[in-house]
């Protein structure tokens, strides 16, 4: 399979002596198709449920925003960082990464707070400063994200990096800014190319995709034109919330591309994907699950302080 991008690998050193899976090695398994829809199938479920707070996710530009906020809050409870998560500090690392401006940032983050999506922690003292924590559901949809990736992972190689992951207590406060670092500093990230582009700044993009995606039979993955389930526009665009028109255009760029069409009458019948497509949604699924991969291994490819300690004690 060849993206005609080069693909991040962020080495391929493991603390514990096992190979941290690449990109390219993701990319070259034969079962990723299968283990990529039963992930897309798995965010598709995620959204189903909770329609508000999985679009916190859905859409590149703010879940690049609400990792790098979320990365703030892990850190500032690690002894190693005692800075507060405040809406300003949010606003300068959303800014120095290019994801967005200043205003963007400011009106999602009210949204958030609007929907309880994150909520003012209690104040260090200083009535002056309003720090900002997630809720309780937030944490839940960000665990569950962590916990899919890691699930595709162990199914490439027969991993058990979800069992180390839910017997580790403080796994999400530790993996979660690594994640977010390596997401926020890839370029292949932060500006994805060609068709993949056209649907990760749209509203629900990512859902877009995950419903397209999730709905192929791996055995079809070689074929010019890939069926996806899908037949109806206006279905598709009453489920995820959006214009009919908005989403129309979108597609009618992709088809433009060649990316995308229908069997028999526009958006009457089944939709179809390219098979260069499919290769730019999973290219840039390898590269996600590469950075997830990085940040497990770095968290827990060797024991953690005092986890030999306890060990012994049991």
């Amino acid at each position: 399979m060849d993206s005609g991008t080069e693909l991040a690998s962020f080495g391929n050193v493991s603390t514990s002596g096992r190979k941290r899976l690449s990109a390219e090695q993701i990319v070259a398994n034969p079962a990723l198709y299968g283990f990529i829809r039963q992930q897309a199938q798995t965010m598709l479920a995620s959204f189903k449920a909770d329609p508000r707070l999985g679009s916190v996710f859905a859409t590149q530009q703010r879940w690049l925003m609400a990792h790098a906020a979320l990365s703030l809050v892990f850190r500032r409870e690690s002894p190693e960082h005692r800075a507060e998560t405040t809406a300003a500090r949010i606003f300068e690392l959303v800014e120095t990464y290019g994801i967005a401006s200043r205003n963007t940032a400011d009106t999602f983050l009210k949204e958030l707070l609007h929907y309880n999506i994150i909520v003012h922690a209690p104040s260090s003292g200083d009535k002056r400063v309003r720090l900002l924590r997630p809720s309780e559901s937030a944490l839940i949809v960000l665990n569950n994200w962590i916990v899919a990736h890691l699930k595709t992972l162990d199914g490439l190689d027969g991993g058990q990096r979800c069992v180390t992951y839910w017997s580790n207590q403080s796994g999400l406060s530790r993996i979660q800014p690594l994640i977010a670092d390596r997401l926020l500093s890839a370029p292949e990230v932060r500006q994805p190319e060609q068709t993949f582009s056209l649907f990760t700044w749209l509203n629900n993009g990512g859902v877009v995709m995950d419903w397209l995606f999730g709905g192929i039979d791996p055995a079809d993955a070689t074929a010019d034109r890939i069926p996806t389930g899908v037949l109806s526009i206006s279905d598709f665009a009453d489920f995820l919330k959006l214009s009919r028109t908005h989403l129309d255009r979108k597609f009618r760029e992709a088809e433009r591309l060649g990316s995308l069409g229908w069997r028999g009458r526009r958006g009457r019948s089944m939709m179809w994907i390219s098979r260069d497509f499919l290769e730019e949604y999973v290219t840039a699924q390898a590269v996600k699950l590469a950075i997830v991969d990085a940040a497990y291994d770095n968290c827990f490819g060797s024991p953690a302080p005092g986890m030999a300690e306890r060990s012994s004690r049991v």
